[in-house]
């Protein structure tokens, strides 16, 4: 693949500020508690499903923000179709509740986990928010998968004790 022209990095660092600013900003005047939800989408081979955002840089568990009169169960489920076409087979099955201090004092992350997903195509990618989806063996990450990817998978398969803070 060629490598980007310099107007084609410019414009991908302006839209990844801006979608850290934008973020910033919504959860500096949301007042009481914001949760989110994480999926941990494990196969049966050992791989698990990662996105790279467009505003966030490295490898991430598909997630996002609970809709208010949404159940986090629903939440989970939604943004796994949303970001990587992929559908429960049975519930996701709540691992951890974290505090998210990195991006708002307020902020808490449900980590759902599945063995029971399946994806009837592949993930419509890139598009505005997701540059990259795809399972990848756990022992064979992307360089950039995040450290918190990284801990979190090490509690779910590693047997580390799960943390309190992302």
């Amino acid at each position: 693949m060629p490598e980007p022209g310099p107007s084609a990095v410019l414009r991908h660092r302006l839209h990844a500020l801006a979608g850290r600013t934008i973020l910033r900003l919504r959860h500096r005047f949301r007042t009481g508690v914001s949760l989110g939800v994480k999926g941990l989408v494990l196969t049966t081979a050992d791989e698990v499903f990662l996105v790279r955002h467009s505003y966030l840089p490295g490898f991430h568990l598909p997630g996002g923000g609970v809709d208010p009169g949404e159940s986090a169960h629903d939440a989970v489920a939604r943004e796994l179709r949303e970001e990587g076409n992929l559908e429960l087979g049975s519930p996701a099955q709540l691992f951890g509740v974290y505090f998210n201090e990195a991006l708002d004092r307020r902020d808490h992350v449900l980590l759902f986990v599945t063995r029971d997903a399946h994806q009837p195509a592949p993930a419509r990618v890139p598009n505005a928010e997701i540059l990259e989806a795809g399972f990848f063996p756990v022992d064979r990450l992307p360089a950039t998968t995040t450290p918190a990817t990284r801990r979190r998978l090490d509690e779910v398969l590693g047997g580390a004790a799960p943390a309190t803070v992302w």
